[in-house]
């Protein structure tokens, strides 16, 4: 089917004056019907000048020819006819044959035209296809994908995968403690060996990011983990000691992942979009939970506890194989990436160096670095411990069975998934209508802080199981504004060392997960659960005055 040009028919690009002088011209030197002029004796001469007044007879009829050397399955653009490139001999001496008659635009009309051979199908040159540039190459819409998208996407898959390979452990743990015979005391050994991993190479996933590219780190801690995940039921069977090596390994992959993620998105997202991206990826880990919690008791049934490890791991070196062929640590690191999405990304300013050295006494001189790591602290007290000790407080308290405490489980996970989006998509809109990016980390980590306390506070009051739970669920939910504060402060004050930053405040997070976890045991034993609340929201409540009397969203390291 071919395609329809709409033309018109145009005036001569000679004005009438220049026309009409140029025919008396010629007038002039007519002799029987013959052209006497010297320059045109030749054949070669009066060829020329036949071929140039076929050329003008052709463009004055449509306004469409090829304005440079046509590329090999290229396509013609519409231009206008411009003679800036006639000579004197061609322009002024036509054949009397090969003369046009001098046609002003009124007398001309709007035509169609049918142009055979167009590179457009009948099935084709629907919305979902564009035409790149002037070759008329056809490009499927998942080509059109910002490249920047394609990488915080990945991200997202890489956290889903982090936490789906994180939970298996706590429902696989059941059926493995039954069959090895393990005391609980062993088995909370075997959950805390995740941890030492874990701490170990925060700081340190931060320093490999900044200096190697956040490619090379993220893309090593997905596959260190996945292969401690296969080897999980192997040296179970082997031994206790090997068992808890390998949940250290474990956590040494899993501990770069932030850092490394918060370092790559440093450099290819804009401010504009800081918070909507990292709200979607940390959603992974919360979809990561739902999904491990979801799928490893029916993999468990079915196949036995092994599989869950299997199934799991295996899913990292199809996520890698994706990471190594789209991910590049930088937009300048990438061939396919266009000029007009790096100028977006860049905002006019060049990519620095990769560190080669941690000015470590100028950045904890910095009062917003000390704000984030105190805010962190106060930050992950309250989530450890209520995502830790949440299905106890299901059975015990609100007197759930187990699977009623398991599905409950998922809810919280669920609500973070959403508002941590609706979050980030709330930031990035203040901040592209004007809103400084201080007040806005500071409105959204005050949310993330003082919600999770309200709710923590009407806990302790409500009378019914499910007022209960939908506390605990809006708790959370609040919580996950925290994805558009303080998680994406650390690439607002130090972009360029925003994975050591991360691997900073989240070493204090970590630190307060297991203290937190430890502690509340110990209250459970003096007390109740009011004052295992009361601790979280006095916690909640300091961190919301240290964010916002010294944090700030300007960048205070270079």
């Amino acid at each position: 089917m071919g395609a329809v040009l709409s033309s018109r028919s145009f005036a001569s690009p000679f004005s009438s004056a220049q026309s009409h002088s140029r025919s008396t011209a010629t007038a002039r030197h007519q002799i029987s019907g013959r052209v006497q002029n010297p320059a045109l004796e030749s054949s070669s001469d009066l060829l020329k000048i036949s071929n140039a007044s076929i050329k003008r007879r052709v463009l004055s009829r449509i306004e469409c020819f090829r304005t440079s050397d046509p590329v090999v399955g290229g396509w013609l653009k519409p231009r206008r006819w411009q003679n800036s490139t006639a000579t004197t001999s061609e322009s002024a001496y036509v054949h009397p044959e090969y003369r046009l008659p001098i046609r002003r635009r009124a007398d001309c009309k709007a035509e169609q035209y049918g142009i055979t051979g167009s590179p457009f199908g009948p099935s084709e040159g629907h919305a979902n296809t564009i035409l790149v540039g002037d070759t008329g190459k056809i490009s499927p819409w998942w080509q059109q994908f910002p490249r920047r998208w394609t990488i915080v996407l990945l991200c997202f898959f890489a956290f889903l995968l982090c936490n789906m390979d994180r939970v298996n452990m706590s429902i696989a743990i059941l059926p493995m403690a039954s069959e090895f015979s393990w005391s609980p005391a062993t088995v909370g050994l075997i959950q805390s060996s995740f941890f030492w991993g874990y701490l170990l190479t925060q700081i340190l996933g931060g320093i490999w990011a900044d200096r190697f590219g956040g490619k090379v780190v993220l893309g090593f801690g997905v596959v260190w983990w996945s292969i401690a995940t296969v080897l999980t039921p192997i040296a179970a069977k082997i031994g206790l000691p090997c068992l808890l090596i390998t949940r250290a390994f474990m956590g040494i992959g899993e501990g770069v992942a932030m850092p490394a993620m918060n370092n790559i998105l440093s450099k290819w997202i804009p401010v504009s979009e800081r918070s909507r991206s990292l709200a979607l990826v940390y959603s992974g880990m919360y979809l990561g939970s739902v999904t491990g919690l979801a799928f490893s008791p029916l993999l468990i049934s079915r196949f036995g506890w092994p599989s869950v490890f299997y199934a799991f791991g295996s899913l990292g070196s199809i996520w890698f194989a994706l990471w190594q062929i789209k991910a590049h640590s930088s937009p300048d690191d990438d061939p396919e990436l266009s000029k007009a999405e790096k100028r977006h990304i860049l905002g006019g300013n060049a990519l620095k160096e990769p560190v080669t050295s941690i000015p470590w006494r100028l950045i904890l001189s910095k009062a917003p670095v000390w704000a984030l790591i105190i805010s962190h602290f106060c930050h992950n007290w309250g989530t450890f411990i209520l995502l830790t000790w949440m299905p106890t407080y299901y059975n015990q308290v609100l007197k759930f069975n187990l699977t009623e405490s398991g599905l409950l489980c998922v809810l919280p996970w669920l609500t973070m998934a959403v508002f941590a989006n609706l979050g980030g998509w709330i930031a990035d809109t203040l901040v592209q209508r004007g809103i400084s990016i201080t007040n806005v980390r500071k409105i959204m980590q005050s949310i993330g802080f003082l919600g999770p306390a309200l709710f923590l506070t009407l806990l302790s009051k409500v009378q019914t199981p499910a007022m209960a739970v939908l506390c605990m669920a809006c708790s959370q939910g609040s919580d996950a504004f925290s994805q558009s504060g303080l998680y994406s402060n650390h690439q607002d004050i130090g972009p360029r060392y925003a994975g050591v930053l991360l691997g900073l405040s989240n070493t204090a997070g970590v630190l307060a997960g297991v203290f937190g976890t430890a502690a509340t045991g110990y209250i459970l034993q003096k007390g109740s659960w009011d004052s295992v609340f009361k601790v979280s929201v006095a916690l909640y409540i300091l961190g919301t005055l240290v964010w916002n009397v010294f944090s700030t969203g300007e960048k205070v390291l270079e």
